[in-house]
């Protein structure tokens, strides 16, 4: 435990924001999950009517600084051709 007032308060702040970011990870993760869920059952229908709502929650993801634009980007851009490849085929 720290001695120091300003220790233990960056301390409580540390614990607060990591378990934020644990929340918008585990939830951007799970709609991820949850689409590729969908496209190896070859719904892809459904997967095409979710993918804006996994963009919204990438993008959340990415301002609240948890993750990087970039990583975002990437990870906006590997879902999407994922379904296009399912689609084509």
């Amino acid at each position: 435990m720290p001695n120091i007032k300003s220790a233990d308060k960056r301390m409580r702040q540390s614990r607060r924001r990591r378990m934020r970011n644990r929340h918008y990870l585990s939830r951007m993760r799970t709609e991820i999950k949850r689409f590729r869920r969908m496209l190896e059952e070859g719904r892809s229908a459904d997967a095409e009517d979710h993918l804006p709502r996994i963009y919204t929650v990438i993008d959340h993801t990415a301002q609240k600084g948890v993750i990087h634009r970039r990583t975002a980007a990437r990870y906006k851009s590997r879902l999407t051709h994922s379904l296009n490849r399912i689609l084509a085929a």
